[in-house]
């Protein structure tokens, strides 16, 4: 009990860290995106007293369902004017559309997000990969109007259920008008004339981007798979999207480094498969 008070005490003291460094309130979550991580999140928000304008959100997960991911962005929005994320490790599907939500996206060279393929309930499994799921009932479609399909992928074709695939299909839309959404509304707000050629950027052309930005992290062809780790470099150079190196400010990297470290270690000490920190708070997630 006594070492985890004092771990419960060093996490305190890195969440202060950051937040006197950032002027803003510090919430960290590692974890999946399931149901029951909004209101994890936001009990957590309301929990903060005197809140500040800003909110930083140190953030690692490997996804979830895109209808949480929207209640906890109407959730940090409804208390903060502005919000961005830190992303020490990775922050993967339904976590990357999450990312998108932020004024501001803060990696280093070793941070990944991932591919937009929010996952989806099953009743045979806790989850899937929507799109994979939905790529898969398209090839196999494809192969029956050729004439080449066999007998055991027409057994598995018949196996799909319409109303699953229609909720999928829901679901990637979803994602990205989510997605095109938020980064018009937020990430390119301060978007206001073009870095070359110094033009006026346009509401139009905010959208333009927005969109091509969900077309790419939607593409399963450039990316192959659910999990493919998309770095600070990639975002920067083939999405042209503004990321923030955390690695370039010494003193903040550390704290960074060393609050994330201490956050999944303990999560993991503790035997919780996620975690939610703020200051003089946390709350295991089993």
């Amino acid at each position: 009990m006594q070492a985890n008070n004092l771990i419960e005490e060093q996490l305190n003291k890195f969440n202060e860290q950051l937040g006197l460094h950032c002027k803003a309130d510090v919430l960290a979550y590692a974890g999946s995106l399931l149901v029951g991580a909004d209101e994890f999140i936001r009990d957590g928000v309301d929990s903060i007293q005197q809140k500040k304008e800003r909110l930083v959100f140190v953030l690692e997960t490997g996804g979830g369902y895109i209808e949480v991911v929207e209640r906890i962005v109407n959730t940090l929005r409804h208390n903060y004017k502005e919000v961005d994320f830190i992303v020490p490790n990775y922050a993967m599907s339904a976590g990357t559309v999450l990312v998108m939500s932020g004024d501001a996206i803060y990696m280093d060279y070793f941070s990944v997000l991932g591919p937009i393929d929010p996952q989806i309930p099953r009743r045979d499994k806790l989850q899937v990969p929507a799109l994979g799921y939905l790529i898969q009932y398209e090839r196999l479609l494809k192969k029956s109007a050729e004439g080449s399909l066999t007998t055991g992928e027409m057994a598995i074709l018949l196996r799909f259920d319409q109303a699953e695939l229609y909720s999928i299909e829901q679901s990637r839309e979803l994602s990205i008008a989510l997605l095109k959404d938020w980064l018009v509304r937020y990430k390119f707000k301060n978007w206001i004339v073009t870095e070359t050629r110094k033009r006026k950027v346009t509401l139009k052309m905010r959208t333009a981007r927005a969109a091509t930005v969900g077309k790419k992290l939607n593409d399963t062809s450039l990316w192959h798979a659910h999990s493919r780790n998309i770095s600070m470099d990639v975002l920067r150079k083939d999405l042209n999207l503004k990321i923030e190196d955390f690695g370039e400010d010494a003193e903040l990297s550390k704290t960074i480094r060393s609050y994330h470290r201490l956050l999944v270690d303990y999560m993991q000490k503790l035997g919780y498969s996620g975690f939610l920190h703020i200051q003089g708070k946390h709350v295991p997630i089993s």
